[in-house]
């Protein structure tokens, strides 16, 4: 074979050049990047480490944010305020993500001191539901039934399915003595006399006279051995401190004059057996209002007749749970199984109340402002209250609530979640160790 002339041997030599080069331009790159266990290495997957984070959170906040763009009150039950007799509302425990509302209380001292009770805890404010702050955890740390204040604004009692508790100022709680048949129960209303508290229990009413530290049955002989639906202290005149008490019974009103001893049926003019919840008039002290299952009713002599008041609410049963009512029954705010329900005409005509309220939630404790009026609290729920209540009862728990499918759902859930992990950090090492 003859000898390569000088020209070919230039024409294959200039591609060995290029590869040299570019081998030349790869091993320099490889250089500043580094090798796997040099400090150079771990910057760069430091670096990279550090940019898939910064991925994975930006991804987070989009998820949360659109969340919180896309979360309406619907979402969540809770405790909603009115400031103008009902029309308009707001959420007044806004970051708090309450299951249920329970129960409301307002300081007859302070309209800015709140109590607050859910079904996971008691929770106090003092600058008009602000802030929230949990009280007393290790006592109240499930659902906290019924909250009430003293007349001094000072005391105050709260009902749990344990018990009751009581305190005194700024003295820690401590629990009542009281029947067993007395729990769970379901609401407490401070009497007109000093030291005088009353308890709707699980079955009948319960009195105390030495402010909530012990409680005895009162009025077992005539009241039915039943849970009630409503309790109200009422006085025939401002300023006498003489108290008169109604009770919602099997639908019946209830009515003692001698401190809850004795009790009798007050309810002529009303549906027997169908009334739902009683309320005190604020304007006249001889004026009550009664809820029946779809129309409202009124007594101007404490309950000795009743008429009804404009017309019937809609179709069909409700639930009534709270009423309240303003300018001589003009205004009526009904909490309702079906949400709040507002008449402004009489009860001649009503509409449910939307806005930013949760209208597909049943709505419970309704609470008018002692100082101002105009201002409305109005409680809504998850779960029906009536199965708040039978929870209550039987003692069950959030935990109870848990079926075997959606424990394996969650156990599903998780161990996708960890072998997505496994396998994002196995093809990281490959990646880094391959480089």
């Amino acid at each position: 074979m003859g000898v390569a002339s000088p020209k070919l041997r230039s024409r294959l030599a200039r591609p060995a050049a290029r590869s040299d080069a570019n081998l030349t331009r790869v091993g320099t790159a490889c250089e500043a990047l580094g090798r796997p266990g040099t400090s150079h290495f771990s910057a760069c997957a430091n670096q990279s480490v550090q940019s898939i984070l910064r991925l994975v959170t930006a991804a987070a906040l989009t998820a949360c944010a659109t969340a919180a763009l896309a979360h309406d009150p619907s979402a969540w039950g809770g405790l909603f305020r009115s400031r103008d007799d009902g029309a308009a509302w707001l959420c007044a425990d806004a970051g708090l993500f309450v299951g249920a509302a329970l129960a409301i209380a307002v300081s007859p001292t302070d309209a800015n001191h709140l109590l607050y009770a859910t079904d996971t805890r008691l929770l106090r404010s003092r600058n008009g539901g602000r802030n929230w702050l949990p009280e007393a955890p290790q006592l109240f740390n499930g659902p906290t039934l019924a909250v009430a204040f003293a007349a001094d604004g000072k005391g105050a009692w709260a009902a749990t399915p344990a018990g009751v508790f009581v305190a005194a100022a700024e003295s820690a709680w401590n629990k009542s003595d009281m029947p067993d048949a007395a729990l769970p129960g379901r609401a407490l209303v401070p009497g007109l006399q000093p030291g005088r508290v009353y308890l709707l229990g699980a079955r009948g009413i319960y009195a105390s006279s030495n402010h909530g530290h012990k409680f005895v049955r009162v009025g077992q002989e005539h009241l039915p051995d039943v849970a009630g639906a409503a309790l109200v202290v009422a006085s025939a005149a401002a300023g006498l401190g003489v108290e008169t008490l109604f009770a919602v019974f099997e639908g019946r009103v209830w009515v003692s004059a001698d401190s809850a001893r004795s009790w009798t049926p007050r309810d002529a003019g009303l549906p027997r057996g169908q009334v739902e919840t009683l309320a005190a008039d604020r304007e006249q002290h001889s004026r009550l209002w009664a809820a029946t299952r779809n129309q409202v009713h009124v007594s101007d002599d404490l309950g000795a007749t009743w008429r009804s008041w404009g017309r019937p609410i809609g179709e069909g049963v409700f639930a009534i749970r709270g009423l309240a009512t303003a300018q001589a029954g003009t205004l009526i705010v009904l909490s309702t199984h079906r949400g709040l329900q507002r008449s402004t005409d009489g009860g001649n005509t009503w509409a449910q109340v939307e806005g930013a309220l949760p209208v597909h939630l049943e709505a419970g404790p309704l609470l008018r402002d002692p100082f101002d009026a105009q201002t409305v609290y109005a409680g809504f729920s998850l779960v029906p209250y009536s199965e708040l209540r039978r929870r209550a009862e039987q003692g069950s728990n959030l935990l109870s609530q848990l079926d075997p499918v959606s424990v394996a759902g969650a156990s599903a859930f998780l161990l996708l979640l960890l072998m997505a992990g496994w396998f994002g950090a196995r093809g990281l090492a490959r990646r880094y160790r391959d480089a």
